[in-house]
């Protein structure tokens, strides 16, 4: 395994997931995952979250759904090292450990902290750090030890994401070159494909905010009801339609087999009511989706058999990050 190249994908739970997450981010880190001559690490973020959410109950459902989730869409425990975040106590380590060769300047400047600046500024507060928590000031050291645990070489991630491997690099040059060694590797990240738009209900990008989500596990009524809901324009059963400006048929692409495709654009060139096409949008979604939602409801009803997978990759995670600390501390003359 030591020519392996080692992928690593961190989720925070944020509650149940829509189809936006799973075309985004789920299907192509799973797809990545598979690649040859590849080691695959997946944890849930589960202290991240702790930025946002202090609800107890919340907090602990929210990382069964994840889990869940990604299990349902086909993450392979076997070939995975799949773990939660909190079962991992040598990442806090590292994070005070990469915290002492951190700019506060580096901080400044993460997408999150200026967003709540701006937040406040926008608001007329006289604190512009009001609301905000060390937590989320310093969570992109966090990731950084997230990523530079297990020798990260991949980091999958959307645009939005890109500035946090840009500081885990940052970060782990400075250690580098500070002790003249290599003892962090540092990571590059890989730009999803499928990273672009997803479009929601009303056409703008889909997200809880918006309110225009279809959520991953909807069952097959609800799921239908909300497709019936998508934005069309006002042309008429019989008249021909530009598949290319479609909505609907934008997400048809993403369930459904080329034959299909094929046959459903014909079918938009020649004339289709958005009624059929909304209709083969669902058939085409449920058929991908039925056999992970059943796996999901499987799971979350039994949370017992989540917490034994996470506990197996817990250890293995534990059993690597344990001899990566012992080097780092050795490095910086800590180990006696």
């Amino acid at each position: 395994m030591s020519s392996s190249k080692i992928v690593l994908t961190g989720v925070k739970p944020t509650g149940q997931p829509h189809i936006g997450n799973y075309l985004g981010a789920i299907r192509p880190a799973l797809a990545m995952a598979k690649e040859p001559n590849t080691r695959s690490f997946f944890f849930i973020a589960d202290y991240h979250s702790l930025i946002n959410t202090h609800d107890a109950k919340v907090l602990n459902e929210m990382v069964y759904e994840v889990a869940a989730t990604w299990l349902a869409c086909g993450l392979d425990v076997k070939s995975t090292v799949f773990y939660r975040q909190s079962d991992v106590p040598e990442v806090f380590e590292l994070n005070w450990i990469l915290s002492c060769f951190s700019a506060k300047g580096l901080m400044n400047r993460a997408h999150a902290y200026k967003a709540k600046l701006a937040e406040n500024q926008e608001a007329g507060k006289e604190d512009l750090d009001f609301g905000v928590s060390m937590g989320l000031f310093s969570y992109p050291i966090l990731m950084a030890a997230d990523i530079l645990m297990f020798g990260t070489h991949k980091v999958p991630v959307g645009e939005d994401q890109i500035q946090h491997v840009e500081i885990a690099r940052d970060i782990a040059q400075k250690l580098n070159r500070t002790y003249n060694s290599e003892v962090l590797v540092v990571p590059e990240s890989v730009l999803q494909k499928e990273s672009k738009l997803v479009p929601g209900l009303d056409g703008r990008k889909m997200s809880k905010s918006y309110g225009n989500t279809i959520p991953l596990f909807s069952d097959e009524k609800v799921l239908r009801k909300l497709v019936m809901k998508i934005k069309t324009d006002s042309s008429g059963p019989d008249e021909p339609k530009d598949p290319d400006k479609s909505l609907v048929f934008d997400l048809f692409k993403e369930f459904a087999r080329p034959e299909q495709i094929a046959e459903l654009r014909q079918s938009y060139l020649s004339g289709i009511s958005w009624g059929n096409a909304k209709e083969a949008l669902f058939q085409a979604i449920n058929s991908r989706l039925k056999g992970p939602r059943e796996r999901y409801n499987e799971l979350m009803a039994h949370p017992e058999e989540i917490d034994r997978l996470l506990r197996i990759g817990g250890d293995e995670a534990r059993e690597i990050a344990s001899q990566r600390l012992k080097d780092v501390r050795k490095i910086i003359g800590l180990e006696h």
